[in-house]
Protein backbone atom coordinates (compact mmCIF):
# COMPACT_ATOMS: atom_id res chain seq x y z
CA UNK A 1 0.00 0.00 0.00
CA UNK A 2 1.30 3.11 -1.24
CA UNK A 3 2.84 5.26 2.11
CA UNK A 4 0.75 8.56 3.59
CA UNK A 5 3.53 11.47 3.19
CA UNK A 6 2.94 15.02 4.07
CA UNK A 7 3.30 18.20 2.77
CA UNK A 8 1.91 22.04 2.98
CA UNK A 9 -0.96 23.07 1.39
CA UNK A 10 -1.07 23.52 -2.28
CA UNK A 11 -4.06 26.09 -3.88
CA UNK A 12 -4.88 22.51 -5.67
CA UNK A 13 -6.17 21.36 -2.23
CA UNK A 14 -8.96 23.64 -1.94
CA UNK A 15 -11.47 21.28 -3.47
CA UNK A 16 -10.10 18.24 -0.81
CA UNK A 17 -10.25 20.59 1.94
CA UNK A 18 -14.01 21.46 0.71
CA UNK A 19 -14.78 18.41 0.90
CA UNK A 20 -13.45 17.22 4.31
CA UNK A 21 -14.97 20.30 5.62
CA UNK A 22 -18.58 19.26 3.89
CA UNK A 23 -17.83 15.90 5.88
CA UNK A 24 -17.49 17.16 9.11
CA UNK A 25 -20.29 19.03 8.81
CA UNK A 26 -22.52 16.13 7.62
CA UNK A 27 -21.44 14.40 10.66
CA UNK A 28 -23.18 17.24 12.60
CA UNK A 29 -20.23 19.14 13.92
CA UNK A 30 -19.81 22.33 13.40
CA UNK A 31 -16.29 23.83 13.11
CA UNK A 32 -15.35 26.31 15.19
CA UNK A 33 -13.44 28.58 12.50
CA UNK A 34 -15.69 29.98 9.60
CA UNK A 35 -14.93 28.48 6.33
CA UNK A 36 -13.56 32.05 4.72
CA UNK A 37 -11.16 32.04 8.03
CA UNK A 38 -9.54 28.51 7.56
CA UNK A 39 -9.25 29.08 3.97
CA UNK A 40 -7.08 32.13 4.85
CA UNK A 41 -5.03 30.70 7.10
CA UNK A 42 -4.04 28.24 4.33
CA UNK A 43 -3.34 30.89 2.18
CA UNK A 44 -1.24 32.89 4.51
CA UNK A 45 -0.34 30.92 7.45
CA UNK A 46 0.18 26.88 7.91
CA UNK A 47 -1.13 24.36 6.36
CA UNK A 48 0.17 20.93 6.06
CA UNK A 49 -1.71 18.28 4.14
CA UNK A 50 -1.73 13.80 4.32
CA UNK A 51 -1.90 11.82 1.21
CA UNK A 52 -1.80 9.01 -0.29
CA UNK A 53 -0.61 8.76 -3.54
CA UNK A 54 -3.03 11.37 -4.86
CA UNK A 55 -5.20 11.46 -2.76
CA UNK A 56 -5.98 13.99 0.30
CA UNK A 57 -6.46 12.18 3.31
CA UNK A 58 -6.44 15.15 6.27
CA UNK A 59 -5.44 18.26 6.70
CA UNK A 60 -4.37 20.59 10.15
CA UNK A 61 -4.68 24.64 9.70
CA UNK A 62 -3.04 26.62 12.34
CA UNK A 63 -2.22 30.62 12.95
CA UNK A 64 0.23 32.47 15.06
CA UNK A 65 -0.58 34.74 17.30
CA UNK A 66 2.12 36.27 19.25
CA UNK A 67 3.57 33.60 21.68
CA UNK A 68 0.65 31.30 20.80
CA UNK A 69 -0.42 28.94 17.72
CA UNK A 70 -4.51 28.29 17.22
CA UNK A 71 -5.06 25.42 15.31
CA UNK A 72 -8.11 26.60 12.93
CA UNK A 73 -9.18 23.22 11.28
CA UNK A 74 -7.94 19.50 11.62
CA UNK A 75 -9.45 16.58 10.04
CA UNK A 76 -8.92 13.20 8.81
CA UNK A 77 -11.43 11.14 6.39
CA UNK A 78 -13.32 8.77 7.97
CA UNK A 79 -11.90 5.53 6.92
CA UNK A 80 -8.31 7.21 7.70
CA UNK A 81 -8.66 7.76 11.20
CA UNK A 82 -7.50 5.52 13.77
CA UNK A 83 -4.27 5.46 12.31
CA UNK A 84 -2.20 7.88 13.40
CA UNK A 85 -2.69 10.74 10.59
CA UNK A 86 -4.23 13.28 13.10
CA UNK A 87 -1.39 13.13 15.28
CA UNK A 88 1.16 13.01 12.63
CA UNK A 89 -0.62 16.32 10.97
CA UNK A 90 -0.38 18.04 14.37
CA UNK A 91 3.63 17.10 15.15
CA UNK A 92 4.40 18.35 11.61
CA UNK A 93 2.46 21.68 12.06
CA UNK A 94 4.21 22.09 15.12
CA UNK A 95 7.50 21.82 13.20
CA UNK A 96 6.97 24.46 10.87
CA UNK A 97 5.83 26.58 13.58
CA UNK A 98 7.97 26.41 16.24
CA UNK A 99 10.69 28.66 14.45
CA UNK A 100 7.97 31.46 14.90
CA UNK A 101 8.97 31.92 18.65
CA UNK A 102 5.47 30.05 19.97
CA UNK A 103 5.49 28.61 23.75
CA UNK A 104 2.08 26.73 23.11
CA UNK A 105 -0.25 25.37 20.74
CA UNK A 106 -3.72 25.22 21.40
CA UNK A 107 -7.50 24.03 19.74
CA UNK A 108 -11.02 24.56 20.14
CA UNK A 109 -12.62 21.18 20.17
CA UNK A 110 -16.83 21.45 19.33
CA UNK A 111 -18.79 19.01 21.79
CA UNK A 112 -19.53 16.87 19.09
CA UNK A 113 -16.28 16.43 17.69
CA UNK A 114 -14.27 12.90 19.04
CA UNK A 115 -10.87 13.48 18.22
CA UNK A 116 -9.78 13.34 21.81
CA UNK A 117 -7.55 10.64 21.37
CA UNK A 118 -5.49 12.03 18.76
CA UNK A 119 -4.98 15.39 20.50
CA UNK A 120 -4.14 13.57 24.22
CA UNK A 121 -1.45 11.06 22.50
CA UNK A 122 -0.05 14.26 20.73
CA UNK A 123 0.42 15.64 24.33
CA UNK A 124 -2.32 18.26 24.05
CA UNK A 125 -3.98 18.56 27.83
CA UNK A 126 -7.61 18.86 27.84
CA UNK A 127 -7.90 22.13 29.79
CA UNK A 128 -11.46 21.12 31.05
CA UNK A 129 -12.47 24.60 33.59
CA UNK A 130 -12.05 26.74 30.31
CA UNK A 131 -14.81 28.21 29.09
CA UNK A 132 -15.50 29.24 25.35
CA UNK A 133 -17.24 32.86 24.60
CA UNK A 134 -17.17 34.88 21.35
CA UNK A 135 -19.34 37.72 19.87
CA UNK A 136 -19.40 38.67 16.18
CA UNK A 137 -18.22 41.92 15.51
CA UNK A 138 -21.64 44.29 13.88
CA UNK A 139 -19.87 45.80 11.13
CA UNK A 140 -18.10 44.69 8.66
CA UNK A 141 -14.65 45.73 7.21
CA UNK A 142 -16.50 46.98 3.86
CA UNK A 143 -19.07 49.21 6.08
CA UNK A 144 -16.93 51.01 8.14
CA UNK A 145 -16.42 53.97 5.33
CA UNK A 146 -19.72 54.37 4.65
CA UNK A 147 -21.24 54.04 8.10
CA UNK A 148 -18.52 56.98 9.02
CA UNK A 149 -19.71 58.86 5.58
CA UNK A 150 -23.48 58.85 7.08
CA UNK A 151 -22.73 59.76 10.39
CA UNK A 152 -23.53 56.78 12.11
CA UNK A 153 -22.29 54.67 14.85
CA UNK A 154 -22.74 51.05 16.66
CA UNK A 155 -23.85 51.91 20.60
CA UNK A 156 -23.19 50.47 23.80
CA UNK A 157 -24.65 47.74 24.19
CA UNK A 158 -26.39 48.81 27.82
CA UNK A 159 -28.69 51.23 26.72
CA UNK A 160 -31.57 48.69 26.88
CA UNK A 161 -31.15 48.11 30.95
CA UNK A 162 -30.43 52.18 31.23
CA UNK A 163 -33.73 53.05 30.33
CA UNK A 164 -35.69 53.29 33.91
CA UNK A 165 -39.05 52.50 33.67
CA UNK A 166 -41.74 52.67 31.10
CA UNK A 167 -41.93 48.51 31.63
CA UNK A 168 -45.08 48.46 29.18
CA UNK A 169 -43.21 50.60 26.36
CA UNK A 170 -40.41 48.66 26.49
CA UNK A 171 -42.60 45.38 26.41
CA UNK A 172 -44.06 46.30 23.48
CA UNK A 173 -40.86 47.14 21.32
CA UNK A 174 -39.27 44.37 22.51
CA UNK A 175 -41.84 41.59 21.71
CA UNK A 176 -43.22 43.31 17.99
CA UNK A 177 -39.00 44.50 16.94
CA UNK A 178 -36.74 43.30 18.80
CA UNK A 179 -37.82 39.86 18.61
CA UNK A 180 -38.94 38.88 15.20
CA UNK A 181 -35.62 41.22 13.91
CA UNK A 182 -32.95 39.68 16.41
CA UNK A 183 -34.44 35.80 15.41
CA UNK A 184 -35.90 36.23 11.17
CA UNK A 185 -35.54 32.55 11.37
CA UNK A 186 -38.02 31.82 14.18
CA UNK A 187 -40.00 34.81 12.84
CA UNK A 188 -40.31 32.53 9.34
CA UNK A 189 -40.98 29.49 11.35
CA UNK A 190 -44.72 31.10 13.03
CA UNK A 191 -45.15 33.48 9.38
CA UNK A 192 -44.37 36.54 11.45
CA UNK A 193 -42.85 39.14 9.34
CA UNK A 194 -40.36 41.11 10.39
CA UNK A 195 -40.73 45.22 10.92
CA UNK A 196 -39.31 47.00 8.61
CA UNK A 197 -40.46 50.91 9.58
CA UNK A 198 -42.61 52.20 12.32
CA UNK A 199 -43.55 55.60 13.88
CA UNK A 200 -43.20 56.48 17.44
CA UNK A 201 -45.39 59.34 18.42
CA UNK A 202 -45.85 61.10 21.48
CA UNK A 203 -45.25 64.42 23.39
CA UNK A 204 -41.95 66.53 23.75
CA UNK A 205 -39.47 64.35 26.25
CA UNK A 206 -40.58 61.69 26.32
CA UNK A 207 -37.56 59.46 25.20
CA UNK A 208 -38.82 58.59 21.94
CA UNK A 209 -35.07 59.44 20.85
CA UNK A 210 -33.88 57.09 24.00
CA UNK A 211 -35.90 54.21 22.65
CA UNK A 212 -35.02 54.11 18.96
CA UNK A 213 -31.44 53.94 20.42
CA UNK A 214 -31.95 51.48 22.91
CA UNK A 215 -33.09 49.04 19.89
CA UNK A 216 -30.28 49.59 17.84
CA UNK A 217 -28.11 48.95 21.25
CA UNK A 218 -30.56 45.81 21.78
CA UNK A 219 -29.93 44.28 18.40
CA UNK A 220 -26.50 45.67 17.83
CA UNK A 221 -27.02 47.23 14.47
CA UNK A 222 -25.71 50.40 13.38
CA UNK A 223 -27.61 53.93 14.36
CA UNK A 224 -27.61 56.26 11.46
CA UNK A 225 -29.77 59.36 12.08
CA UNK A 226 -30.76 61.33 9.12
CA UNK A 227 -31.04 65.06 9.90
CA UNK A 228 -33.35 66.75 7.09
CA UNK A 229 -31.59 70.02 7.90
CA UNK A 230 -28.06 68.80 7.53
CA UNK A 231 -29.62 67.29 4.35
CA UNK A 232 -30.95 70.88 3.40
CA UNK A 233 -27.76 72.07 2.16
CA UNK A 234 -26.96 69.31 -0.03
CA UNK A 235 -26.03 70.36 -3.79
CA UNK A 236 -29.05 68.24 -4.80
CA UNK A 237 -31.01 69.93 -2.41
CA UNK A 238 -33.23 68.47 -0.01
CA UNK A 239 -35.22 66.01 -1.98
CA UNK A 240 -32.05 65.20 -3.62
CA UNK A 241 -29.83 64.92 -0.27
CA UNK A 242 -32.67 62.10 1.28
CA UNK A 243 -32.91 60.10 -1.81
CA UNK A 244 -28.65 60.23 -2.05
CA UNK A 245 -28.41 59.26 1.93
CA UNK A 246 -31.18 56.65 1.62
CA UNK A 247 -28.84 54.93 -1.76
CA UNK A 248 -25.78 54.70 0.78
CA UNK A 249 -27.80 53.34 3.90
CA UNK A 250 -28.73 50.24 1.01
CA UNK A 251 -24.85 49.31 1.40
CA UNK A 252 -25.46 48.49 5.12
CA UNK A 253 -26.05 44.99 5.81
CA UNK A 254 -27.67 45.85 9.09
CA UNK A 255 -29.21 49.25 10.16
CA UNK A 256 -31.42 51.28 12.45
CA UNK A 257 -32.48 54.50 10.30
CA UNK A 258 -33.56 57.52 13.16
CA UNK A 259 -35.83 60.25 11.52
CA UNK A 260 -36.79 62.67 14.09
CA UNK A 261 -39.71 65.48 14.01
CA UNK A 262 -40.28 63.80 11.22
CA UNK A 263 -43.09 66.08 10.52
CA UNK A 264 -40.78 68.47 8.85
CA UNK A 265 -40.67 66.59 6.16
CA UNK A 266 -43.86 64.54 5.93
CA UNK A 267 -46.36 67.12 6.83
CA UNK A 268 -49.87 67.21 5.14
CA UNK A 269 -49.34 68.41 1.86
CA UNK A 270 -52.10 70.70 0.33
CA UNK A 271 -52.73 73.93 -1.17
CA UNK A 272 -52.09 76.41 -3.92
CA UNK A 273 -49.16 76.98 -5.24
CA UNK A 274 -47.94 73.49 -3.81
CA UNK A 275 -44.98 74.43 -1.18
CA UNK A 276 -41.71 73.53 -1.64
CA UNK A 277 -42.01 70.85 0.75
CA UNK A 278 -44.29 68.54 -0.84
CA UNK A 279 -41.72 67.27 -3.27
CA UNK A 280 -39.86 66.25 -0.34
CA UNK A 281 -42.51 64.71 1.07
CA UNK A 282 -43.55 62.71 -2.30
CA UNK A 283 -39.72 61.58 -2.52
CA UNK A 284 -39.77 60.24 1.40
CA UNK A 285 -42.82 58.42 0.34
CA UNK A 286 -41.39 56.99 -2.42
CA UNK A 287 -38.27 55.87 -0.51
CA UNK A 288 -39.89 53.98 2.29
CA UNK A 289 -41.82 51.01 0.18
CA UNK A 290 -37.81 50.49 -1.65
CA UNK A 291 -36.35 50.86 2.29
CA UNK A 292 -38.41 48.19 3.45
CA UNK A 293 -38.03 45.83 0.20
CA UNK A 294 -34.21 44.44 2.14
CA UNK A 295 -34.35 42.59 5.58
CA UNK A 296 -32.02 43.78 7.92
CA UNK A 297 -33.24 47.00 8.67
CA UNK A 298 -35.38 49.35 10.33
CA UNK A 299 -36.35 52.87 9.68
CA UNK A 300 -37.62 54.73 13.35
CA UNK A 301 -39.70 57.74 12.69
CA UNK A 302 -40.35 60.16 15.82
CA UNK A 303 -42.90 63.06 15.68
CA UNK A 304 -44.10 65.22 18.75
CA UNK A 305 -47.12 65.78 16.12
CA UNK A 306 -48.77 62.99 14.56
CA UNK A 307 -52.00 64.64 13.40
CA UNK A 308 -49.76 67.11 11.31
CA UNK A 309 -48.25 64.04 9.55
CA UNK A 310 -49.59 63.60 5.84
CA UNK A 311 -51.93 61.06 5.55
CA UNK A 312 -50.40 58.54 2.70
CA UNK A 313 -47.25 58.60 4.73
CA UNK A 314 -49.06 56.58 7.69
CA UNK A 315 -51.16 54.85 5.71
CA UNK A 316 -51.26 50.82 6.22
CA UNK A 317 -47.86 48.86 4.29
CA UNK A 318 -45.84 52.06 4.85
CA UNK A 319 -45.57 51.64 8.11
CA UNK A 320 -45.71 48.45 10.66
CA UNK A 321 -46.58 49.98 13.93
CA UNK A 322 -47.55 53.58 15.12
CA UNK A 323 -46.58 53.48 18.60
CA UNK A 324 -47.28 56.12 21.34
CA UNK A 325 -44.55 56.91 23.89
CA UNK A 326 -46.26 58.76 26.82
CA UNK A 327 -45.49 60.31 30.24
CA UNK A 328 -44.27 57.94 32.83
CA UNK A 329 -46.25 56.36 35.35
CA UNK A 330 -45.97 56.67 38.92
CA UNK A 331 -43.50 53.38 38.91
CA UNK A 332 -41.38 54.99 36.22
CA UNK A 333 -41.07 57.95 37.83
CA UNK A 334 -39.70 56.05 40.33
CA UNK A 335 -37.25 54.48 38.39
CA UNK A 336 -36.19 57.18 36.97
CA UNK A 337 -36.21 59.54 40.09
CA UNK A 338 -33.76 56.21 41.85
CA UNK A 339 -31.10 57.41 39.55
CA UNK A 340 -30.68 60.46 39.64
CA UNK A 341 -30.78 60.19 43.74
CA UNK A 342 -27.28 59.83 45.26
CA UNK A 343 -26.16 57.00 47.72
CA UNK A 344 -24.94 59.25 50.13
CA UNK A 345 -29.11 60.07 51.37
CA UNK A 346 -30.86 57.14 49.52
CA UNK A 347 -33.07 56.27 52.85
CA UNK A 348 -33.78 59.72 54.12
CA UNK A 349 -35.05 61.25 50.55
CA UNK A 350 -39.22 61.13 50.39
CA UNK A 351 -39.01 59.26 47.54
CA UNK A 352 -42.78 58.96 46.99
CA UNK A 353 -43.06 62.49 47.78
CA UNK A 354 -40.92 63.62 45.04
CA UNK A 355 -42.41 60.38 43.00
CA UNK A 356 -45.86 62.53 43.34
CA UNK A 357 -44.71 65.74 42.82
CA UNK A 358 -44.21 65.16 39.17
CA UNK A 359 -47.35 63.59 37.82
CA UNK A 360 -47.25 64.79 34.49
CA UNK A 361 -43.74 65.46 33.89
CA UNK A 362 -41.93 64.01 31.00
CA UNK A 363 -38.54 61.70 31.97
CA UNK A 364 -36.59 64.67 30.80
CA UNK A 365 -38.69 67.68 33.11
CA UNK A 366 -37.78 64.76 35.83
CA UNK A 367 -33.76 64.94 34.88
CA UNK A 368 -33.54 68.79 34.53
CA UNK A 369 -35.44 69.14 38.40
CA UNK A 370 -33.01 65.98 39.74
CA UNK A 371 -29.91 67.94 37.65
CA UNK A 372 -31.31 71.70 39.15
CA UNK A 373 -31.87 70.03 43.15
CA UNK A 374 -27.99 68.46 43.25
CA UNK A 375 -26.72 71.84 42.26
CA UNK A 376 -28.47 73.90 44.89
CA UNK A 377 -27.33 71.43 47.65
CA UNK A 378 -23.92 71.71 46.08
CA UNK A 379 -23.88 75.13 46.40
CA UNK A 380 -25.52 75.31 49.51
CA UNK A 381 -23.25 72.72 51.12
CA UNK A 382 -20.09 74.69 49.97
CA UNK A 383 -20.93 78.31 50.00
CA UNK A 384 -24.05 78.25 52.55
CA UNK A 385 -23.73 79.92 56.34
CA UNK A 386 -23.63 78.05 59.12
CA UNK A 387 -25.64 74.36 59.76
CA UNK A 388 -24.07 71.24 59.19
CA UNK A 389 -22.51 70.31 56.05
CA UNK A 390 -24.72 68.44 53.61
CA UNK A 391 -24.55 64.89 52.52
CA UNK A 392 -26.40 65.47 49.62
CA UNK A 393 -30.06 66.39 48.42
CA UNK A 394 -32.95 66.74 50.79
CA UNK A 395 -36.52 66.01 49.75
CA UNK A 396 -36.66 69.69 50.70
CA UNK A 397 -33.88 69.94 47.57
CA UNK A 398 -36.34 68.60 45.12
CA UNK A 399 -39.47 69.98 45.85
CA UNK A 400 -38.09 73.39 45.66
CA UNK A 401 -36.58 72.44 42.21
CA UNK A 402 -39.72 70.43 40.84
CA UNK A 403 -41.57 73.82 41.64
CA UNK A 404 -39.30 75.32 39.76
CA UNK A 405 -39.82 73.10 36.72
CA UNK A 406 -42.30 74.21 34.78
CA UNK A 407 -43.49 70.65 32.93
CA UNK A 408 -43.26 70.42 29.24
CA UNK A 409 -46.17 68.66 28.26
CA UNK A 410 -49.34 70.47 29.50
CA UNK A 411 -52.95 69.50 30.10
CA UNK A 412 -54.08 70.49 26.06
CA UNK A 413 -50.88 68.57 24.58
CA UNK A 414 -51.66 65.47 27.29
CA UNK A 415 -55.72 65.25 26.24
CA UNK A 416 -54.69 65.63 21.91
CA UNK A 417 -52.11 62.82 22.62
CA UNK A 418 -55.09 60.39 24.31
CA UNK A 419 -57.41 61.09 21.36
CA UNK A 420 -54.52 60.60 18.82
CA UNK A 421 -53.52 56.92 20.81
CA UNK A 422 -57.30 56.42 19.71
CA UNK A 423 -56.97 57.31 16.46
CA UNK A 424 -53.80 56.71 14.87
CA UNK A 425 -51.85 54.52 17.01
CA UNK A 426 -50.99 50.93 15.94
CA UNK A 427 -49.62 48.61 18.09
Amino acid sequence: MTAVRLRDYQPADMDAILRLWDEVREEGVEPVYALAEVLASCEKDHAVIAVRGEEVLGVAVARAAHDQGWIVFLAVTAPARGSGIAGSLLAALEQRMAPQGLTRLSILVPDQQQQFGALTKAGFENRAHLSYFEREIPVKQRELSVLRDLGGRILPRDLWGSIAGMHAEKELLERRLVLPLADPALAEQFGVEPPRSIVLFGPPGTGKTTFAKAVASRLQWPFVEVFPSRLAHSPQGLAGGLRETFLNIAELDHVIVFIDEVEEIAAQRGGEPPSAMQGVTNELLKIIPAFRDAPGRLLICATNFIRSLDDAFLRHGRFDYVIPIGLPDAAAREAIWSRYIPESVQGAVDVAQIVASTDGYSPADIEFAARSAAQAALEQSVFGEGGAQKLGPSTEDYLDAIAKTRATVSSVVSTQFEEDIEALART
